[in-house]
């Protein structure tokens, strides 16, 4: 029996990483609706930019950590940016009122977006569906993926529904964060060997934070290696590499899945078709992503 059968009970590496894309806008949202913005700027926090709320909201699930834990956890930004974001968020709102204002803004944002199907049958049973496979996920060595999930769980069925969401990206998340960890890829080299293979521009990764100089430095490691060649284009080593940390991050994110099987997975994918274009057609979410969707 292969690896992915093992732990996702059947389900195929590529139809995890289906299911992902169509989860992933259905949380996303969250970095991005005006509703949730207008939450943290009653907060206190600057909305100027995405950044001053994002790592805090992102973070809450977590307690009132320092950044030297954030940084970990989120992996490929830069320590200082996350510093600079971090080490006031707490001075500003504590961990337990953000979390209510994420839920708040989330609240909004949903029935901004969904209008009436909100409360629609089909939502309910979307909600109910996606719960099973989040409270499925085992969260060992997973930090994100179990903060999220110790969360007491809301009773509106779609905030539900973004909450077993958020469980299941943050699951992928740290499982892709130990594939690269195995392939030996540092946090700046994640970003410069993913732009190197065309799954964002160099351009979309200046938010994380790096120098040009680190960016130098990590190309420079990534050529000694033999992953990428001297124009700082993806080897077929460095394709390869990162083909396999995909497909690592597949398998990882497999096992929640073995809660449904075959037939109530695309039951789900068929429920959140309409809440998946509502999202994705909403405008609010970058053309290009830093995850790689839809180029990987």
């Amino acid at each position: 029996m292969s690896t992915y059968e093992e732990v996702g009970g059947g389900v195929e590496p590529a139809r995890v990483r289906q299911l992902w894309h169509l989860l992933e806008p259905l949380h996303a949202v969250v970095y991005y609706a005006p509703e949730v913005f207008e939450e943290a700027a009653a907060l206190g926090y600057d909305t100027g930019e995405r950044w001053p709320s994002y790592f805090p909201f992102r973070a809450a699930p977590l307690g009132r950590v320092g950044s030297e834990r954030v940084a970990s956890a989120f992996y490929s930004f830069s320590p200082r940016t996350v510093a600079e974001h971090m080490d006031t968020a707490w001075k500003t709102a504590g961990p337990d009122d953000v979390l209510a204002a994420r839920l708040r803004g989330m609240d909004r944002t949903y029935r901004a977006l969904f209008g009436d199907r909100v409360d629609s049958p089909e939502l309910v049973e979307a909600a109910a569906l996606a719960r099973r496979v989040a409270e499925a996920a085992n969260t060992a060595g997973r930090p994100l993926a179990a903060a999220n999930a110790e969360l007491d769980w809301p009773e509106p069925p779609h905030l539900q529904l973004w909450q077993a969401v958020t469980i299941l990206r943050e699951h992928r998340g740290d499982g892709h964060l130990a594939a690269l960890l195995v392939a030996g890829l540092d946090p700046v080299e994640s970003l410069v060997s993913f732009a190197a293979i065309g799954a964002a521009s160099v351009e979309r990764f200046e938010s994380r934070g790096w120098t040009p100089q680190e960016w130098a430095a990590a190309v420079e490691r990534l050529v000694a290696r033999g992953l990428l060649g001297a124009d700082g284009a993806a080897t077929d080593a460095g394709r390869a590499l990162r083909h396999e940390v995909e497909e690592h991050t597949d398998r990882l994110a497999a096992g929640p899945w073995r809660a449904l099987g075959v037939k109530d997975i695309d039951r789900l994918a068929e429920l959140l078709g309409e809440f998946w274009v509502a999202a994705i057609s909403s405008g609010l979410l970058p053309s290009e992503s830093t995850l790689g969707i839809g180029k990987v």
